[in-house]
């Protein structure tokens, strides 16, 4: 997808938050909704990028700028789990009594979504490489038409 990190982990990581917040009575909670629709979100979109890199779809669709259109995804999605993580991780303490199953879930939702905070930070950053053309010079830009 242009950068180091491959989009599977997004995937697999993204899966564990949602799937730990729904499996607690996350619809009592405003801010676990919250949670889950980014986690829901970003996970669906994140497969159809992936859908379209395994297929190599995005070679078919020349005057879309692939590596501006991935640094803003990755991006945008830094941003939304920065907040999904901060939502998730104060409302823990508030919606559940510790040693309980849904604030161990939640706890492990919460760190997952660190994670995937993480990972899609360092993809955004690779992403804003990309773009920028670091590590390459004219001669393969130009041949790659500006996407080396």
């Amino acid at each position: 997808m242009g950068t180091r990190l491959s989009p599977h982990r997004f995937q697999v990581l993204g899966l564990l938050v949602w799937a730990l917040i729904a499996d607690t009575p996350y619809h009592l909670y405003p801010a676990y909704g919250w949670v889950m629709f980014v986690a829901v979100f970003l996970w669906l979109v994140t497969i159809v990028f992936f859908i379209l890199y395994l297929f190599q779809l995005h070679m078919k669709l020349h005057m879309v700028p692939w590596p501006l259109v991935l640094m803003i995804f990755n991006v945008g999605a830094t941003v939304l789990y920065i907040t999904a993580f901060i939502t998730c991780s104060a409302v823990v303490d508030l919606t559940s009594l510790k040693g309980t199953r849904p604030y161990n879930q939640r706890a492990a939702a919460s760190f997952f979504a660190c994670l995937v905070m993480i990972a899609y930070g360092a993809s955004a950053f690779f992403s804003f490489q990309a773009w920028r053309g670091v590590g390459s010079n004219a001669a393969t830009s130009q041949m790659a038409g500006g996407y080396a």
